[in-house]
């Protein structure tokens, strides 16, 4: 889904939760009650900013984005394992491959380096064996 094919009415954040909830469903609600006690409304401000305003955004297929942000985490290290999973799963779901998630993290061999890049084809098998258990 895309902002041009919401419902005008519907703000970022309406058009957050729907994306998030297609793709992650509950992470609103695991967000906020992780961290909403020190941090409130970071649930709302994630959706919104997240999928409502970047992830629906027209001008790039939400696949592509999903590769963008496999990429980016993978070069930035093992400190986004967390993120990297979920983002990874998330590209599963809009239509990503196996062999195109692997290829787009080997190819931050390059420029997050080679330890980066096999924590992450880790993080991409940890993610590849749950979708075949669930």
């Amino acid at each position: 889904m895309t902002k041009t094919e919401t419902n005008a009415n519907q703000t970022a954040t309406d058009i957050g939760r729907e994306l998030a909830e297609s793709l992650n469903p509950g992470i609103e609600a695991t967000l906020e009650e992780r961290y909403g006690h020190l941090v409130p409304g970071i649930a709302e401000s994630i959706v919104n900013f997240a999928y409502g305003q970047q992830y629906a955004r027209p001008g790039l297929p939400i696949r592509d984005r999903y590769l963008a942000t496999i990429a980016a985490l993978t070069a930035q290290g093992g400190q986004t394992r967390p993120q990297l999973k979920i983002n990874i799963a998330g590209g599963r779901k809009v239509g990503l491959t196996q062999h195109e998630i692997a290829e787009v993290i080997w190819q931050m061999a390059l420029y997050g380096g080679l330890p980066a890049a096999i924590n992450a084809l880790n993080a991409a098998i940890e993610v590849f064996s749950e979708e075949e258990i669930g």
